[in-house]
């Protein structure tokens, strides 16, 4: 049973910076393509953001330019470095595969003050 254990999220003023990460149990992280996804109140979940097992990377263009996705398979972790941050990237950030197929973890709350 793979686990999901996201961590670093908190308050910060607009402008500024939270490096997000997501650890996986298990031993097959290093090929699989992982995705960061963010959940606002009363919204559906989005996708924020994808990292192949070979590097590549894909965003949403609402984190185009501001957020970075990025893997260390050493330590079975995926991050997400978040700059310029907006009151509108407030939310509850997962991680989990394409459509996520794996069981939810708790997820790490962002909260951006203006």
């Amino acid at each position: 049973q793979v686990q999901l254990v996201e961590s670093g999220g908190g308050l910060v003023q607009a402008g500024g910076s939270l490096r997000l990460s997501c650890v996986v149990s298990g031993s097959i992280f290093s090929r699989i393509t992982m995705v960061w996804y963010r959940q606002a109140p009363g919204k559906q979940r989005e996708l924020v953001a994808t990292i192949t097992s070979g590097g590549s990377t894909t965003y949403a263009d609402s984190a185009k330019g501001r957020f970075t996705i990025s893997r260390d398979n050493a330590k079975n972790t995926v991050y997400l470095q978040m700059n310029s941050l907006k009151p509108e990237d407030a939310a509850v950030y997962y991680c989990n595969l394409p459509s996520g197929g794996w069981n939810w973890g708790q997820g790490t709350q962002v909260t951006v003050s203006s």
